[in-house]
Protein backbone atom coordinates (compact mmCIF):
# COMPACT_ATOMS: atom_id res chain seq x y z
CA UNK A 1 0.00 0.00 0.00
CA UNK A 2 1.57 3.44 -0.68
CA UNK A 3 -0.27 6.82 0.98
CA UNK A 4 0.12 10.07 -0.31
CA UNK A 5 1.03 13.03 2.28
CA UNK A 6 2.34 15.96 2.19
CA UNK A 7 5.48 17.09 3.55
CA UNK A 8 7.88 14.16 4.24
CA UNK A 9 9.20 10.71 3.13
CA UNK A 10 8.60 7.87 5.65
CA UNK A 11 9.54 4.41 5.38
CA UNK A 12 8.07 1.44 7.44
CA UNK A 13 10.39 -1.37 7.27
CA UNK A 14 11.16 -4.60 9.56
CA UNK A 15 13.26 -4.63 12.75
CA UNK A 16 17.30 -3.73 12.58
CA UNK A 17 18.98 -5.07 15.38
CA UNK A 18 23.08 -5.26 16.56
CA UNK A 19 25.20 -6.46 19.50
CA UNK A 20 27.12 -3.30 18.84
CA UNK A 21 27.11 -1.72 22.04
CA UNK A 22 28.59 1.98 23.12
CA UNK A 23 31.33 1.49 25.53
CA UNK A 24 30.51 2.98 29.01
CA UNK A 25 27.00 3.85 28.56
CA UNK A 26 25.10 5.52 31.48
CA UNK A 27 22.41 3.00 33.30
CA UNK A 28 19.47 2.08 31.43
CA UNK A 29 17.27 0.72 34.67
CA UNK A 30 18.81 2.69 38.17
CA UNK A 31 16.73 3.71 40.86
CA UNK A 32 16.96 7.41 41.83
CA UNK A 33 14.32 8.57 44.46
CA UNK A 34 14.13 11.33 47.14
CA UNK A 35 13.13 11.13 50.47
CA UNK A 36 10.38 13.89 51.28
CA UNK A 37 9.79 13.76 55.30
CA UNK A 38 6.69 15.46 56.68
CA UNK A 39 7.24 14.67 60.45
CA UNK A 40 7.55 18.22 61.78
CA UNK A 41 7.26 19.81 58.19
CA UNK A 42 11.19 18.62 57.24
CA UNK A 43 10.15 18.82 53.69
CA UNK A 44 6.46 18.88 53.05
CA UNK A 45 4.52 20.82 54.04
CA UNK A 46 6.58 23.95 54.47
CA UNK A 47 4.44 25.09 57.55
CA UNK A 48 1.33 23.26 59.37
CA UNK A 49 -2.28 24.65 58.04
CA UNK A 50 -0.71 25.39 54.84
CA UNK A 51 -3.61 26.21 52.36
CA UNK A 52 -4.48 22.94 50.42
CA UNK A 53 -3.88 24.57 47.43
CA UNK A 54 -0.70 26.18 48.05
CA UNK A 55 0.00 21.94 49.60
CA UNK A 56 -0.22 20.60 46.58
CA UNK A 57 1.84 23.38 44.41
CA UNK A 58 4.77 22.98 47.12
CA UNK A 59 4.34 18.77 46.31
CA UNK A 60 4.08 19.65 42.76
CA UNK A 61 7.43 21.86 42.65
CA UNK A 62 8.97 19.63 44.67
CA UNK A 63 7.93 16.84 41.71
CA UNK A 64 9.21 19.29 39.22
CA UNK A 65 12.39 19.97 40.70
CA UNK A 66 12.98 16.14 40.92
CA UNK A 67 12.39 15.08 37.80
CA UNK A 68 14.58 18.05 36.35
CA UNK A 69 17.39 16.22 38.52
CA UNK A 70 16.60 13.15 36.95
CA UNK A 71 14.75 11.00 39.54
CA UNK A 72 12.10 8.54 38.64
CA UNK A 73 10.79 7.84 42.68
CA UNK A 74 10.31 9.46 45.57
CA UNK A 75 9.62 8.59 49.64
CA UNK A 76 6.95 10.12 50.83
CA UNK A 77 6.03 10.12 54.70
CA UNK A 78 2.49 9.10 54.80
CA UNK A 79 2.60 8.04 58.50
CA UNK A 80 4.90 10.00 60.57
CA UNK A 81 3.46 9.23 64.13
CA UNK A 82 0.93 6.84 64.07
CA UNK A 83 -1.47 9.79 61.95
CA UNK A 84 -2.40 9.81 58.78
CA UNK A 85 -1.53 12.04 55.40
CA UNK A 86 -4.39 10.18 53.85
CA UNK A 87 -8.32 8.97 55.01
CA UNK A 88 -7.66 6.35 56.92
CA UNK A 89 -10.39 4.47 58.90
CA UNK A 90 -7.87 3.79 61.68
CA UNK A 91 -5.65 6.90 62.67
CA UNK A 92 -6.55 10.66 62.47
CA UNK A 93 -5.14 13.23 60.07
CA UNK A 94 -2.14 14.53 60.45
CA UNK A 95 -1.10 17.66 62.30
CA UNK A 96 1.24 18.02 59.99
CA UNK A 97 -0.68 18.69 57.06
CA UNK A 98 -4.10 20.28 58.76
CA UNK A 99 -2.43 21.77 61.87
CA UNK A 100 -4.79 20.47 64.12
CA UNK A 101 -4.83 16.39 64.47
CA UNK A 102 -7.63 15.26 63.68
CA UNK A 103 -8.42 18.25 61.23
CA UNK A 104 -9.61 17.05 57.54
CA UNK A 105 -8.12 19.33 54.89
CA UNK A 106 -10.35 21.89 53.82
CA UNK A 107 -11.71 22.05 51.00
CA UNK A 108 -11.35 18.69 51.14
CA UNK A 109 -8.89 16.39 49.16
CA UNK A 110 -7.13 13.26 50.01
CA UNK A 111 -2.77 13.86 49.90
CA UNK A 112 -1.77 10.47 49.37
CA UNK A 113 -4.25 10.13 46.00
CA UNK A 114 -2.86 13.60 44.49
CA UNK A 115 0.76 12.62 45.59
CA UNK A 116 0.42 9.33 43.32
CA UNK A 117 -1.27 10.89 40.49
CA UNK A 118 0.83 13.45 39.98
CA UNK A 119 4.24 11.40 40.57
CA UNK A 120 2.81 8.82 38.39
CA UNK A 121 2.01 11.50 35.44
CA UNK A 122 5.78 12.09 35.69
CA UNK A 123 6.87 8.35 35.61
CA UNK A 124 7.48 8.50 38.77
CA UNK A 125 7.16 5.34 41.57
CA UNK A 126 5.60 6.57 45.02
CA UNK A 127 6.88 4.70 47.84
CA UNK A 128 4.78 5.39 51.22
CA UNK A 129 6.77 5.80 53.84
CA UNK A 130 5.53 4.33 56.85
CA UNK A 131 6.82 4.71 60.60
CA UNK A 132 5.16 1.63 62.52
CA UNK A 133 5.92 2.04 66.01
CA UNK A 134 6.24 6.07 66.79
CA UNK A 135 3.06 6.99 68.30
CA UNK A 136 3.64 10.51 69.69
CA UNK A 137 6.75 12.92 68.48
CA UNK A 138 6.58 14.80 71.25
CA UNK A 139 4.78 13.84 74.69
CA UNK A 140 5.09 16.97 76.58
CA UNK A 141 2.80 18.36 74.02
CA UNK A 142 -0.56 18.15 74.73
CA UNK A 143 -1.86 17.52 71.24
CA UNK A 144 -3.00 14.60 70.39
CA UNK A 145 -6.60 13.98 68.89
CA UNK A 146 -9.02 12.03 71.28
CA UNK A 147 -9.74 9.19 68.59
CA UNK A 148 -5.67 8.72 68.49
CA UNK A 149 -4.63 5.08 69.09
CA UNK A 150 -2.66 6.21 71.80
CA UNK A 151 -5.62 7.54 73.63
CA UNK A 152 -7.52 4.84 72.65
CA UNK A 153 -5.57 1.73 73.83
CA UNK A 154 -3.02 3.39 75.97
CA UNK A 155 -1.70 -0.24 77.16
CA UNK A 156 0.12 -0.28 73.77
CA UNK A 157 2.43 2.45 74.46
CA UNK A 158 5.60 3.56 76.13
CA UNK A 159 7.22 6.59 77.03
CA UNK A 160 10.60 7.05 76.28
CA UNK A 161 12.89 10.00 75.86
CA UNK A 162 9.32 12.70 75.78
CA UNK A 163 8.30 10.00 72.68
CA UNK A 164 5.30 7.90 72.22
CA UNK A 165 6.06 4.28 71.21
CA UNK A 166 4.16 1.42 70.78
CA UNK A 167 5.21 -1.54 72.51
CA UNK A 168 6.77 -4.20 69.77
CA UNK A 169 6.42 -6.49 72.10
CA UNK A 170 2.23 -6.92 72.08
CA UNK A 171 0.71 -9.14 69.47
CA UNK A 172 -2.30 -6.78 69.37
CA UNK A 173 0.33 -3.74 68.41
CA UNK A 174 1.98 -6.06 65.50
CA UNK A 175 -1.83 -6.85 64.23
CA UNK A 176 -2.75 -3.54 64.17
CA UNK A 177 0.02 -1.85 62.40
CA UNK A 178 -0.07 -4.49 59.75
CA UNK A 179 -3.74 -3.99 59.57
CA UNK A 180 -2.91 0.06 59.16
CA UNK A 181 -0.25 -0.93 56.00
CA UNK A 182 -2.75 -3.28 54.52
CA UNK A 183 -5.48 -1.05 54.35
CA UNK A 184 -3.66 1.25 52.43
CA UNK A 185 -1.90 -0.86 50.23
CA UNK A 186 -5.91 -1.82 49.44
CA UNK A 187 -7.14 1.09 48.41
CA UNK A 188 -4.07 2.88 47.49
CA UNK A 189 -2.32 2.74 44.25
CA UNK A 190 1.19 3.10 45.94
CA UNK A 191 3.99 1.17 44.35
CA UNK A 192 5.86 0.24 47.78
CA UNK A 193 5.93 0.48 51.77
CA UNK A 194 8.73 1.38 52.90
CA UNK A 195 10.38 1.65 56.44
CA UNK A 196 13.06 3.83 57.92
CA UNK A 197 15.86 2.92 60.39
CA UNK A 198 13.15 3.79 63.46
CA UNK A 199 11.98 -0.12 64.93
CA UNK A 200 13.15 0.06 68.48
CA UNK A 201 13.95 3.82 69.26
CA UNK A 202 17.51 4.70 69.22
CA UNK A 203 19.17 4.56 72.60
CA UNK A 204 19.80 6.96 75.12
CA UNK A 205 22.11 6.87 77.77
CA UNK A 206 21.13 6.20 81.12
CA UNK A 207 18.06 5.02 80.28
CA UNK A 208 16.31 1.91 79.07
CA UNK A 209 13.43 1.30 76.81
CA UNK A 210 10.63 0.36 79.69
CA UNK A 211 9.67 -3.07 77.93
CA UNK A 212 9.73 -5.36 80.94
CA UNK A 213 6.25 -6.31 81.52
CA UNK A 214 5.47 -7.67 77.88
CA UNK A 215 9.04 -9.06 77.88
CA UNK A 216 7.96 -10.66 81.08
CA UNK A 217 4.90 -11.46 79.40
CA UNK A 218 5.97 -12.80 75.95
CA UNK A 219 9.62 -13.48 76.41
CA UNK A 220 9.43 -17.16 76.27
CA UNK A 221 13.08 -17.77 77.79
CA UNK A 222 14.75 -15.65 75.00
CA UNK A 223 17.21 -12.66 76.22
CA UNK A 224 15.73 -9.34 75.70
CA UNK A 225 17.78 -8.70 73.20
CA UNK A 226 16.70 -11.87 71.00
CA UNK A 227 12.86 -11.37 72.16
CA UNK A 228 13.44 -8.02 70.64
CA UNK A 229 15.11 -8.78 67.09
CA UNK A 230 11.70 -11.76 67.32
CA UNK A 231 9.66 -9.15 68.21
CA UNK A 232 10.72 -6.71 64.86
CA UNK A 233 11.57 -9.64 62.83
CA UNK A 234 7.62 -10.59 63.00
CA UNK A 235 6.56 -8.08 62.09
CA UNK A 236 8.42 -7.29 58.80
CA UNK A 237 7.16 -11.24 58.13
CA UNK A 238 3.66 -10.03 58.63
CA UNK A 239 3.87 -7.04 56.69
CA UNK A 240 5.48 -8.53 53.89
CA UNK A 241 2.58 -11.38 54.20
CA UNK A 242 0.00 -8.77 53.77
CA UNK A 243 1.55 -6.35 50.86
CA UNK A 244 1.79 -9.88 48.89
CA UNK A 245 -1.91 -11.24 49.66
CA UNK A 246 -3.59 -7.52 48.51
CA UNK A 247 -1.28 -6.95 45.56
CA UNK A 248 1.68 -8.99 44.71
CA UNK A 249 3.46 -6.12 42.55
CA UNK A 250 3.43 -3.87 45.22
CA UNK A 251 7.10 -3.97 46.88
CA UNK A 252 8.71 -3.71 50.39
CA UNK A 253 11.51 -1.91 51.33
CA UNK A 254 13.70 -0.64 54.33
CA UNK A 255 16.18 2.22 54.99
CA UNK A 256 18.19 0.82 57.99
CA UNK A 257 21.28 2.58 59.69
CA UNK A 258 23.97 2.29 57.72
CA UNK A 259 25.46 -0.11 60.14
CA UNK A 260 24.34 -3.99 60.61
CA UNK A 261 26.68 -4.71 63.03
CA UNK A 262 30.66 -4.56 63.68
CA UNK A 263 33.56 -7.19 62.50
CA UNK A 264 34.22 -7.60 66.40
CA UNK A 265 30.61 -9.04 67.09
CA UNK A 266 30.00 -11.23 64.62
CA UNK A 267 32.55 -12.99 61.47
CA UNK A 268 29.74 -11.26 58.62
CA UNK A 269 29.94 -8.04 60.04
CA UNK A 270 31.75 -4.86 58.79
CA UNK A 271 35.05 -3.73 59.59
CA UNK A 272 33.62 -0.65 61.76
CA UNK A 273 34.85 1.04 64.98
CA UNK A 274 33.09 -0.24 68.25
CA UNK A 275 31.60 3.34 68.93
CA UNK A 276 29.04 3.29 66.39
CA UNK A 277 25.28 2.17 66.69
CA UNK A 278 24.75 -0.66 64.88
CA UNK A 279 21.08 -2.00 63.54
CA UNK A 280 21.62 -5.50 65.28
CA UNK A 281 22.42 -4.86 68.49
CA UNK A 282 21.01 -1.41 69.33
CA UNK A 283 17.63 -1.27 67.39
CA UNK A 284 16.80 -5.00 66.90
CA UNK A 285 16.75 -5.12 63.13
CA UNK A 286 18.29 -7.70 61.98
CA UNK A 287 18.40 -6.98 58.31
CA UNK A 288 20.51 -9.40 57.05
CA UNK A 289 18.04 -12.18 58.05
CA UNK A 290 15.05 -10.17 55.76
CA UNK A 291 17.29 -10.32 53.21
CA UNK A 292 18.69 -13.69 52.67
CA UNK A 293 15.10 -14.86 53.55
CA UNK A 294 13.20 -12.46 50.72
CA UNK A 295 11.28 -10.97 53.32
CA UNK A 296 11.76 -7.44 51.94
CA UNK A 297 12.40 -6.45 48.09
CA UNK A 298 15.13 -3.81 48.31
CA UNK A 299 17.09 -2.37 51.20
CA UNK A 300 18.13 1.47 51.56
CA UNK A 301 21.37 2.10 53.81
CA UNK A 302 21.79 4.99 55.28
CA UNK A 303 25.48 5.93 54.47
CA UNK A 304 25.61 9.54 55.72
CA UNK A 305 29.10 9.60 56.23
CA UNK A 306 31.99 10.85 54.69
CA UNK A 307 34.79 8.59 52.70
CA UNK A 308 37.48 8.26 55.43
CA UNK A 309 35.22 8.63 58.18
CA UNK A 310 37.48 7.39 61.69
CA UNK A 311 34.15 5.25 62.92
CA UNK A 312 32.29 4.36 59.57
CA UNK A 313 33.97 5.10 56.39
CA UNK A 314 31.62 5.47 53.20
CA UNK A 315 33.41 3.29 50.75
CA UNK A 316 34.13 0.49 53.50
CA UNK A 317 30.29 0.07 53.89
CA UNK A 318 29.37 0.60 50.65
CA UNK A 319 31.64 -2.65 49.41
CA UNK A 320 29.98 -4.44 52.25
CA UNK A 321 26.58 -3.87 51.30
CA UNK A 322 27.31 -4.43 47.81
CA UNK A 323 28.27 -7.92 49.26
CA UNK A 324 25.14 -8.04 51.49
CA UNK A 325 22.49 -7.95 49.52
CA UNK A 326 21.50 -11.47 48.85
CA UNK A 327 20.09 -11.49 45.33
CA UNK A 328 17.63 -8.54 46.59
CA UNK A 329 17.78 -4.94 45.31
CA UNK A 330 20.68 -2.31 47.05
CA UNK A 331 19.84 1.40 47.10
CA UNK A 332 22.77 3.80 48.75
CA UNK A 333 21.04 6.40 50.88
CA UNK A 334 23.03 9.89 50.49
CA UNK A 335 23.24 12.73 53.06
CA UNK A 336 22.61 15.69 51.09
CA UNK A 337 22.18 17.55 53.78
CA UNK A 338 25.36 16.64 54.97
CA UNK A 339 26.92 18.88 52.39
CA UNK A 340 28.58 21.98 54.14
CA UNK A 341 28.10 20.18 57.45
CA UNK A 342 32.27 19.55 57.75
CA UNK A 343 35.35 20.14 55.85
CA UNK A 344 35.17 16.71 54.05
CA UNK A 345 31.70 17.39 53.33
CA UNK A 346 32.69 21.37 52.17
CA UNK A 347 34.37 19.62 49.22
CA UNK A 348 31.91 19.96 46.17
CA UNK A 349 33.44 16.20 44.84
CA UNK A 350 32.71 14.40 48.12
CA UNK A 351 29.00 13.31 46.98
CA UNK A 352 30.04 12.96 43.28
CA UNK A 353 32.27 10.50 43.85
CA UNK A 354 30.30 8.72 46.16
CA UNK A 355 27.40 8.40 43.31
CA UNK A 356 30.50 7.18 41.09
CA UNK A 357 31.81 4.76 43.14
CA UNK A 358 28.28 3.07 44.02
CA UNK A 359 27.28 2.81 39.75
CA UNK A 360 30.93 1.06 39.80
CA UNK A 361 29.65 -2.12 41.98
CA UNK A 362 26.49 -4.15 40.05
CA UNK A 363 25.25 -4.99 43.13
CA UNK A 364 24.25 -1.46 43.59
CA UNK A 365 21.00 -0.56 41.79
CA UNK A 366 20.73 2.72 42.78
CA UNK A 367 20.33 5.75 45.09
CA UNK A 368 18.52 7.44 47.62
CA UNK A 369 18.63 11.29 48.93
CA UNK A 370 18.31 12.55 52.25
CA UNK A 371 16.23 14.62 51.87
CA UNK A 372 13.97 17.30 48.99
CA UNK A 373 14.83 20.20 51.28
CA UNK A 374 18.63 19.62 51.04
CA UNK A 375 18.47 20.29 47.48
CA UNK A 376 17.10 24.08 47.74
CA UNK A 377 19.44 26.46 46.47
CA UNK A 378 21.74 23.77 44.41
CA UNK A 379 24.44 23.35 47.86
CA UNK A 380 27.74 22.96 46.16
CA UNK A 381 26.38 22.44 42.53
CA UNK A 382 24.75 18.84 43.40
CA UNK A 383 21.86 19.64 40.80
CA UNK A 384 24.23 20.54 38.52
CA UNK A 385 25.95 17.35 38.77
CA UNK A 386 22.86 15.18 38.28
CA UNK A 387 21.29 17.18 35.81
CA UNK A 388 24.38 17.57 33.56
CA UNK A 389 26.69 14.27 34.12
CA UNK A 390 24.70 11.53 36.52
CA UNK A 391 21.13 12.11 35.23
CA UNK A 392 21.57 13.35 32.26
CA UNK A 393 19.65 10.79 30.73
CA UNK A 394 16.43 9.01 31.88
CA UNK A 395 16.49 5.59 33.63
CA UNK A 396 14.13 2.89 34.10
CA UNK A 397 13.17 1.35 37.15
CA UNK A 398 15.69 -1.69 37.79
CA UNK A 399 13.13 -5.00 37.35
CA UNK A 400 13.09 -7.40 40.03
CA UNK A 401 12.82 -11.00 38.60
CA UNK A 402 11.46 -12.52 42.10
CA UNK A 403 8.03 -10.51 41.38
CA UNK A 404 6.23 -12.09 38.15
CA UNK A 405 4.93 -9.72 35.98
CA UNK A 406 4.22 -9.71 32.09
CA UNK A 407 5.48 -7.48 29.53
CA UNK A 408 2.87 -5.70 27.69
CA UNK A 409 2.46 -6.32 23.96
CA UNK A 410 4.12 -4.02 21.80
CA UNK A 411 2.23 -1.11 20.23
CA UNK A 412 3.01 0.62 16.57
CA UNK A 413 3.26 3.40 14.34
CA UNK A 414 0.43 4.46 12.61
CA UNK A 415 1.25 7.82 11.25
CA UNK A 416 3.30 10.81 11.05
CA UNK A 417 3.31 14.43 10.08
CA UNK A 418 5.25 17.64 10.18
CA UNK A 419 3.54 20.58 11.38
CA UNK A 420 4.71 23.90 12.42
CA UNK A 421 5.38 22.89 16.19
CA UNK A 422 7.60 19.92 15.10
CA UNK A 423 7.29 16.42 13.81
CA UNK A 424 3.98 14.52 15.09
CA UNK A 425 4.42 10.67 15.63
CA UNK A 426 0.95 8.81 16.31
CA UNK A 427 0.88 5.09 17.35
CA UNK A 428 -1.57 2.68 19.16
CA UNK A 429 -0.89 -0.59 21.38
CA UNK A 430 -3.68 -3.79 20.84
CA UNK A 431 -3.09 -4.32 25.06
CA UNK A 432 -6.12 -6.14 25.69
CA UNK A 433 -3.88 -7.40 28.63
CA UNK A 434 -4.17 -4.03 30.58
CA UNK A 435 -0.68 -4.52 31.44
CA UNK A 436 0.45 -1.05 29.56
CA UNK A 437 0.93 2.32 32.00
CA UNK A 438 3.45 3.72 29.65
CA UNK A 439 5.61 4.16 26.89
CA UNK A 440 9.40 4.87 25.51
CA UNK A 441 10.07 6.46 22.57
CA UNK A 442 13.71 6.30 21.09
CA UNK A 443 15.08 7.83 17.80
CA UNK A 444 18.24 7.17 16.33
CA UNK A 445 20.13 8.61 13.93
CA UNK A 446 21.16 7.13 10.31
CA UNK A 447 23.63 4.61 10.73
CA UNK A 448 23.29 3.82 14.05
CA UNK A 449 21.88 0.78 15.00
CA UNK A 450 18.67 0.39 16.81
CA UNK A 451 19.96 -0.19 20.78
CA UNK A 452 17.12 -0.36 23.42
CA UNK A 453 19.91 -0.88 25.92
CA UNK A 454 21.08 2.62 25.20
CA UNK A 455 19.26 5.25 27.61
CA UNK A 456 20.57 8.49 25.41
CA UNK A 457 18.87 7.40 22.32
CA UNK A 458 15.26 8.16 25.13
CA UNK A 459 13.41 10.70 23.61
CA UNK A 460 10.54 10.72 25.73
CA UNK A 461 8.69 8.02 28.61
CA UNK A 462 5.02 9.14 28.22
CA UNK A 463 1.64 7.85 30.33
CA UNK A 464 -0.44 5.77 28.95
CA UNK A 465 -2.99 7.33 26.86
CA UNK A 466 -6.22 6.97 24.97
CA UNK A 467 -4.66 8.05 21.33
CA UNK A 468 -0.77 8.07 22.05
CA UNK A 469 1.12 10.78 20.19
CA UNK A 470 4.48 13.26 20.88
CA UNK A 471 5.92 15.70 19.13
CA UNK A 472 9.30 16.17 18.50
CA UNK A 473 10.24 19.61 18.12
CA UNK A 474 14.34 18.60 18.13
CA UNK A 475 14.47 17.13 14.48
CA UNK A 476 16.67 18.19 11.93
CA UNK A 477 15.00 18.45 9.16
CA UNK A 478 17.34 16.27 6.27
CA UNK A 479 18.41 14.39 8.93
CA UNK A 480 17.38 10.17 8.72
CA UNK A 481 15.76 8.72 11.95
CA UNK A 482 14.88 5.96 12.61
CA UNK A 483 12.24 5.26 15.88
CA UNK A 484 10.72 3.17 17.90
CA UNK A 485 8.60 2.82 20.79
CA UNK A 486 7.89 0.62 23.17
CA UNK A 487 5.41 -0.08 26.38
CA UNK A 488 6.22 -0.47 30.26
CA UNK A 489 4.12 -2.01 32.87
CA UNK A 490 3.46 -1.17 36.45
CA UNK A 491 6.35 -2.60 37.49
CA UNK A 492 8.23 -1.29 34.12
CA UNK A 493 8.77 -4.54 32.49
CA UNK A 494 9.37 -3.55 29.12
CA UNK A 495 7.41 -4.93 25.93
CA UNK A 496 9.06 -5.96 22.54
CA UNK A 497 10.00 -2.84 19.99
CA UNK A 498 7.82 -1.78 17.56
CA UNK A 499 8.57 -2.57 14.09
CA UNK A 500 11.08 0.61 13.36
CA UNK A 501 9.78 4.25 11.54
CA UNK A 502 12.08 5.65 9.16
CA UNK A 503 12.02 9.23 8.47
CA UNK A 504 13.83 12.11 6.76
CA UNK A 505 12.00 15.68 6.67
CA UNK A 506 12.74 17.43 3.56
CA UNK A 507 11.81 21.23 2.25
CA UNK A 508 8.75 21.15 -0.35
CA UNK A 509 8.63 17.03 -0.95
CA UNK A 510 6.25 14.69 -0.73
CA UNK A 511 5.59 11.58 1.62
CA UNK A 512 5.82 8.44 0.96
CA UNK A 513 4.87 5.72 3.47
CA UNK A 514 5.83 2.17 2.16
CA UNK A 515 3.96 -0.94 4.32
CA UNK A 516 5.42 -3.65 2.86
CA UNK A 517 2.23 -5.89 3.94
Amino acid sequence: MIRFISGVALLLTGIIFSQQVKAQLPPKREFRAVWIATVENIDWPSRRGLPVQQQQQEFINILDNQQRNGLNAVIVQVRPAADAFYNSPYEPWSEYLTGTQGQVPQPYYDPLTFMIEEAHKRGMELHAWFNPYRAVFNASRNNVAPTHISRLYPQWFLTFDNKKYFDPGLPEVREYVTRVIRDVVRRYDIDAVHFDDYFYPYPVPGKEFPDGNSYRRYGNGMSRDDWRRWNVDTIIQMVGKAIKEEKPWVKFGVSPFGIWRHKEKDPEGSYTRGGALTNYDDLYADVLKWLKKGWIDYVAPQLYWERGHRAADYELLLNWWAQHGYGRHVYIGHGVYRIRSNAAWSNPAELPIQITEARTLNTIQGDVYYSAKSFNGNPLGIEDSLRNHFYRYPALIPLMPWIRSDAPFPPYFIDAFERADGLHLYWADDDTSHRTTRYVLYRFKAGEAINLTDPTRILTTLPQMPDPQFIDRTYIKGVLYTYVVTALNRLQVESRASDPLYMRVLQNKPVFIFDPE
